[in-house]
């Protein structure tokens, strides 16, 4: 990946050159200056991350692990798509007792863009190599479309950068404070009710911005999704910028723009800033909306660095002036916003392309696959005469330009592979992040304790999926951590990993969510979902529960009303 340099007139000016406001200064470049205010800011000024990479491949990879200094190790390296893993053995209890080193394996995670790409067969036979060559056969798919491995050693990172280059694919800037992958449509350019096609406004992007040093160095991450299909598949309410597919009634297709949503220990959805914006126009917004953040964003507290927070002193009104003066020197046409969202956006099942072939959505087991199937399954999809696959925002996966003729035999091989186009509607609806196995913020195990629920769940309400009291899928979502990386608070039941004590010890547990939703998951609308006071489930208990709450919702349901609306009425004695 070549790193580049794109500086423009609304660059920063240079460190120093501007006095504080009254008062204490939330160190905002184009208000404050560019003076660090704190320990991340100055090593992040003192040597940029996207330098490192020239580190790991003259050095770290040929001395080894033990030749990487701290900064670079717990820092720089995410630039790179690089965070060490957890050290095996340690338990949820000392998570926050131990400090970043003491938790650290010598072995990486590492995040693999898909930026809304297809996934040919060379790539994922190369995507599947890398995993059985380099990383112990492990492999998940994100909720940010990316391919995520574990146990990477350093040695062999210049080898796997090497291998996903020569295919089109990267790990530039997949962590750190950065333009992190962006969610793209997974039907982009092959659906038939598409309203636009994002994939040259990705492409353009990502090719110019991407390793540009004038937006290596945010406040903190940025996280984009561009959609143009009806069912709103990118989660746009939860992102940094979104742009979603709408029709102008003068100026034809487009997007609609929104900003300032994320999740975490402070989630807010995000909010239209009310303008169209053409195809041709995209770019220079997205551009426009990050320099906004680069430069105005907050970075005196690394808690309250995200673009949300800005959004959320200056109002879209605001937001909408300065990118229109500022950044783009000219007025955006006001907008209507998206339809309502057509059906999910997870895009399970077999569906009629524009050109008379189909695409087909698969599940895998809350996003876990190895590295020995996505080589498999990049046979299979040459095998049948397919194309590609594209990653979906709920770790799933689309494989697309599938013969008419072909389908039912392509399902049927899928099945093989563990891949259902099929699912029942716990496996299908089901989430969670990387948990304690891997993650140095995990409190609890995730991936297992999900899997396990939705066998239990399978078994023990099928009569209430069979006689239709469940007319729409739960959502239950899985994180091992309070910061959300599966989107806890937007599920119909959002669990999040804590210790729970039971008769005097403590035991892995959750925290309970119910009643969140976005539109881009089939609900009326989005919002957070509601804490239930006082509630914590075990882990062991989770099946329990959550058999006991959707009975629960069955029952006193009324009629058309939906989980998320059941839950936020109840009272709290029905929820627990």
């Amino acid at each position: 990946m070549t790193v580049t340099d794109h500086s423009t007139a609304t660059a920063p000016a240079r460190p120093g050159t501007r006095p504080p406001r009254g008062g204490r200064s939330n160190g905002q470049w184009k208000v404050d200056g560019t003076e660090p205010l704190n320990g991340n800011e100055t090593w992040k000024q003192e040597d940029n991350g996207l330098n490192v990479r020239e580190r790991i491949e003259q050095i770290y990879s040929r001395d080894g692990f033990d030749s990487i200094p701290t900064q670079d190790l717990s820092g720089r390296f995410r630039w790179w798509g690089l965070y060490t893993q957890r050290k095996p053995g340690i338990d949820g209890g000392r998570t926050a007792q131990l400090s970043d080193d003491e938790l650290s394996d010598r072995y990486f995670m590492l995040r693999v863009r898909s930026d809304g790409q297809a996934l040919t067969p060379e790539r994922l036979r190369v995507l599947g190599g890398i995993s059985t060559d380099f990383a112990r056969d492990s492999a998940d798919i994100t909720d940010r479309q990316n391919i995520q491995y574990h146990w990477v050693g350093i040695e062999d990172v210049p080898e796997i950068w090497r291998r996903l280059e020569a295919v089109g694919l990267q790990t530039t800037e997949a962590c750190g404070d950065t333009p992190r992958g962006f969610l793209g449509s997974p039907v982009a350019g092959v659906a038939a009710d598409e309203i636009i096609d994002p994939t040259p406004v990705i492409l353009r992007i990502t090719e110019k911005y991407l390793g540009d040093l004038d937006l290596s160095n945010l406040p903190r991450k940025f996280k984009t999704a561009i959609t143009g299909h009806p069912s709103l598949d990118v989660v746009h309410e939860i992102n940094d910028i979104s742009l979603v597919g709408v029709v102008h009634p003068e100026l034809g297709p487009g997007f609609d723009l929104w900003v300032g949503g994320g999740l975490s220990t402070s989630p807010r959805l995000a909010e239209r800033i009310g303008v169209f914006v053409s195809e041709d126009d995209a770019v220079d917004v997205w551009h426009g909306v990050i320099s906004i953040f680069r430069d105005y964003g907050y970075r005196r507290l690394r808690n309250k660095a995200r673009l949300k927070f800005l959004l959320a002193e200056w109002g879209p009104a605001k937001f909408r002036e300065v990118l229109e003066t500022e950044y783009l020197g000219h007025p955006l046409p006001d907008g209507p916003p998206p339809a309502p969202a057509t059906g999910p956006g997870d895009h399970v099942g077999v569906h009629l392309q524009k050109d008379g072939n189909y695409y087909v959505g698969a599940a895998p087991t809350v996003g876990r696959i190895s590295g020995t199937l996505l080589t498999r399954l990049g046979d299979l999809v040459e095998a049948y005469g397919a194309s590609a696959v594209r990653l979906t925002a709920h770790q799933k996966l689309v494989v697309l330009d599938v013969p008419a003729e072909r389908v039912d035999d392509f399902v049927a091989e899928l099945e093989g592979l563990g891949l259902t186009a099929k699912p029942s509607p716990f496996r299908r609806t089901t989430m969670a992040c990387t948990g304690i196995e891997y993650c140095k913020l995990a409190i609890v195990e995730t991936k297992q304790t999900a899997t396990d629920a939705i066998a239990e769940l399978e078994t023990r309400l099928a009569d209430l999926v069979e006689d239709g009291s469940l007319d729409a899928p739960i959502l239950l979502n899985i994180n091992g951590c309070p910061n959300s990386c599966a989107r806890i608070q937007t599920a119909d039941i959002g669990l999040k990993g804590q210790l729970v004590t039971v008769d005097g010890e403590q035991v892995p547990g959750f925290q309970v969510h119910l009643g969140g939703g976005l539109a881009s998951v089939g609900r009326d609308q989005a919002g957070l979902g509601r804490t239930v006071r006082g509630l914590k489930v075990t882990a062991d208990d989770l099946p329990d529960y959550v058999e006991r709450v959707v009975r629960t919702f069955a029952k006193q349901r009324e009629q058309g009303e939906t989980f998320a609306q059941w839950s936020h009425r109840a009272e709290e004695g029905a929820l627990q």
